[in-house]
């Protein structure tokens, strides 16, 4: 059985005190900046992963293997070893990029291919420096080849058990309701996911092009979810400007925002974000990838940074976007600068954001010291997925 996590309130985080970034000439090496020619591994910096879907966190050998072995035709986007290229900022570009989604999902028609996504996902997760995961599923979607809504959730909760206690990492689940569908089947969706609290369920959320539909529309749902004793994490501030976060806060009682990163066009809304330390979880890549924005330095991490707004990097969809989750934390290094003291703190962050019992966030944020405190040493050369997992309670 999965660990109960209590009824802590979700906003309950604070942040802690960061160095402030240098911006002027060179500095003797700190506990925060590594040495000339090493950099600590991001691999081995514990972190939580918030932001993780589950068709697309397949390894896309897996997807090939699967396709072949149930007859479905991939194209070309899916099978070409290379990740597709995706504008989703138009109606069409998100079509196509639905499209290749469902395509990828159909491949999963059995309890044994949902274990073997949940217990590979935790692999790769582990291999990034993962010592928590809320992976997020609308089961809505699996539920036709699995045998029903309740039978579906049941194999994927039996599936992520089964993962987090041959890996070692903590797994959570997150249920997300589809915002093109009926709000209906988000209320269904939602007492389902109450009721499923007790093996594993920590979150709600709400996915999907956040163009489309209101958030009001869904703000039952959201309630029953908050009453029941589930996080809300909907998705906004992505496709649509500050106004969805606005909206996410305002009509979803939001404690954690899927994305996130188009408050930074607001400054009104970064600071109540930093006020209420509402988690944004931002995916770099996948912003990039999306066309959200042009160049991965164009992904406004700095500027939530500087002004206080948490955040919880994660890699949203690497079947389609081609990173996981260490890679998110590269590209804040190399494309904004983070030393080091600021990645543990965005490592950290993502913990406290997280819907982990205290007792592992504790233990997570010692890690996160540690990583920190350690000496720098050149990364040239080691091979991924050597860094080992730390076995979390259950």
């Amino acid at each position: 059985m999965l660990q109960s996590f209590g009824d802590r309130p979700p906003n309950d985080r604070k942040p802690a005190a960061v160095p402030p970034p240098q911006h002027g000439g060179p500095a003797a090496p700190s506990a925060g900046t590594a040495a000339a020619g090493a950099r600590r591994d991001l691999r081995r910096l514990p972190k939580a992963h918030l932001h993780l879907h589950f068709t697309g966190s397949m390894r896309p050998g897996t997807l090939l293997e699967l396709a072949d072995k149930y007859g479905v035709h991939l194209p070309e986007a899916l099978s070409g070893g290379e990740p597709p290229r995706l504008r989703a900022t138009d109606e069409r570009g998100w079509f196509r990029f639905q499209r290749l989604y469902d395509i990828a999902r159909s491949c999963l028609r059995s309890p044994e291919d949902i274990e073997r996504l949940v217990r590979e996902a935790a692999e790769e997760d582990v291999r990034d420096g993962s010592r928590w995961l809320e992976i997020q599923v609308d089961p809505t979607s699996y539920a036709p080849r699995l045998g029903g809504l309740i039978p579906a959730l049941e194999i994927i909760l039996d599936a992520v058990d089964r993962a987090s206690r041959e890996t070692g990492l903590g797994i959570r689940v997150l249920v997300a309701a589809n915002r093109t569908k009926h709000p209906l089947d988000a209320r269904t969706l939602a007492r389902l996911a109450v009721r499923f609290r007790d093996r594993g369920v920590v979150g709600f959320g709400l996915s999907n092009d956040e163009r489309r539909g209101l958030a009001r529309d869904f703000d039952r749902a959201f309630a029953i979810a908050r009453d029941g004793g589930l996080l809300a994490a909907p998705h906004g501030g992505e496709l649509s400007g500050a106004g969805s976060v606005r909206d996410c806060l305002d009509d979803l009682g939001a404690a954690r925002i899927g994305h996130g990163v188009r408050a930074a066009e607001d400054p009104r809304m970064l600071r109540r974000l930093a006020e209420r330390q509402v988690t944004c979880e931002v995916c770099p890549a996948s912003n990039v990838a999306l066309g959200v924005y042009d160049r991965p330095e164009d992904v406004p991490l700095r500027t939530l940074f500087d002004a206080g707004v948490p955040m919880a990097l994660g890699a949203d969809d690497p079947l389609l976007f081609g990173s996981r989750l260490a890679a998110q934390y590269e590209l804040a290094r190399d494309h904004h600068g983070f030393t080091d003291a600021e990645l543990a703190e965005l490592a950290r962050q993502s913990v406290r954001g997280s819907a982990a019992p205290d007792g592992v966030r504790a233990e997570l944020l010692a890690a996160i010291d540690d990583w920190l405190t350690a000496a720098p040493a050149p990364v040239s050369g080691t091979a991924p997925g050597t860094a080992p997992a730390a076995v979390l309670p259950r």
